[in-house]
């Protein structure tokens, strides 16, 4: 059965912008412009899914979908480093950052390992490829870096050398046995 997953990056958030762990947060005014913009170049979908957060179910409006909530689309749960920058976790906690960084089972924050999301990721794909059509899935980077290194059987480690950028698309096919990478960039109007 052919199966096509979309997935799209929410729009920034003050968090994307200043880099900080993300919460979950309203989306910059600019990102809803520029979501508005994006819309017109979308395919049309047998089922629009996003993530409970707020930046991703605001993108999904702005982008005129209609969209289903999916838990398994959530942003990876970072536990007592949300919203906080990469510099304070880092001056506060070098050893729990460096072991985030290293283990991809490891949770130092308190919150969801890498592996975990990858699972996650993983089961939604596979329930995906059984179902057939095509899926659009408004949802945050590190989701679709899961996605991907699940799809190309890379390290896991690989998720840390994958930029995705807010409003970017990701897209993924499969034919019922496996998944392929298609695509990945930006729509229309979406810088």
């Amino acid at each position: 059965m052919l199966a096509r997953l979309t997935m799209i990056a929410s729009g920034a958030t003050q968090a994307t912008r200043k880099g900080r762990f993300p919460r979950d947060e309203a989306l910059e005014p600019r990102a809803l412009d520029r979501a508005v913009a994006v819309a017109a170049s979308l395919r049309r979908a047998d089922r629009v899914w996003t993530s409970p957060a707020l930046a991703a179910r605001q993108t999904a409006e702005a982008l005129g979908l209609d969209a289903t909530v999916e838990p398994l689309l959530g942003e990876q749960d970072f536990g007592r480093w949300a919203g906080r920058s990469f510099e304070e976790v880092q001056a506060e906690d070098p050893e729990g950052m460096a072991a985030w960084f290293a283990d991809a089972d490891a949770a130092p924050h308190g919150g969801e390992s890498l592996a975990a999301v990858v699972r996650r990721v993983a089961a939604l794909m596979e329930h995906l490829a059984s179902e057939g059509g095509h899926t659009m899935a408004l949802t945050h980077a590190v989701p679709i870096r899961a996605a991907m290194v699940h799809v190309l059987g890379a390290p896991l480690s690989s998720v840390w050398k994958v930029d995705i950028e807010p409003l970017s698309h990701t897209e993924f096919r499969s034919d019922g046995r496996r998944w392929v990478l298609h695509a990945s960039g930006f729509a229309p109007g979406a810088k």
